[in-house]
């Protein structure tokens, strides 16, 4: 299982409230089969409206993992390809004033956290990320701190998705893996499965 106990990187400011989950990633991108290639589509329309200017398009922030963003963040239509989106533009974690409920378990589902902190906080590490896009920029679920450069403050997350991210339970699939001989085990006490066969159709 894939424990997420600490995120460190670069950070990406994305300034606005209410930035929904259409903007996130349009509807016409929903009819996809996997989430592969949503990475791309990230903001489309937003991109196209800044010509060159949104953060997601700029140099100075390629490869940035971690996304620094304003109130209700994600709010809209509750789709999953939202999250997926951001996570294969390559955001590994959020910190942000507010989200949007659906959205913030959606991102927790794939291991992203998406920590909150006071307006002023966010303002000013939107205001270092801009000054300067190569500070380093770490997100702690430990000790509950974000640090950017000689900037440090508290963070807050909710205990049961911070117990869920450290632990790696996010992980499902995770989980599914390493139980994997206790799952056999207890299949073959089932008198209604032959593990390992499959059952004629």
């Amino acid at each position: 299982m894939s424990q997420v106990q600490s995120v460190s990187g670069r950070g990406i400011p994305l300034v606005g409230n209410d930035i929904d989950t259409d903007r996130i990633i349009p509807a016409r991108f929903l009819r996809c089969v996997t989430f592969d290639g949503l990475g791309e589509q990230a903001f489309a329309d937003d991109r196209t409206q800044a010509k060159g200017e949104h953060p997601f398009d700029q140099p100075q922030y390629q490869g940035a993992n971690i996304l620094v963003v304003n109130g209700n963040f994600g709010c809209g239509s509750s789709r999953e390809h939202a999250p997926q989106a951001l996570s294969k533009w390559g955001i590994q974690a959020i910190v942000g004033e507010s989200y949007a409920e659906i959205f913030f378990g959606n991102c927790v589902a794939i291991g992203i956290p998406c920590l909150t902190a006071p307006t002023e906080t966010i303002q000013q590490l939107q205001a270092i990320l801009k000054e300067n896009p190569q500070a380093s920029i770490t997100v702690d679920l430990e000790a509950m701190q974000v640090r950017c450069g000689d900037f440090q403050a508290s963070v807050t997350l909710g205990e049961g998705a911070r117990q869920m991210l450290t632990t790696g339970t996010w992980d499902t699939c995770g989980q599914l893996i390493a139980q994997v001989e206790q799952i056999k085990t207890t299949a073959a006490q089932l008198p209604y499965i032959e593990w390992g066969r499959r059952v004629p159709s």
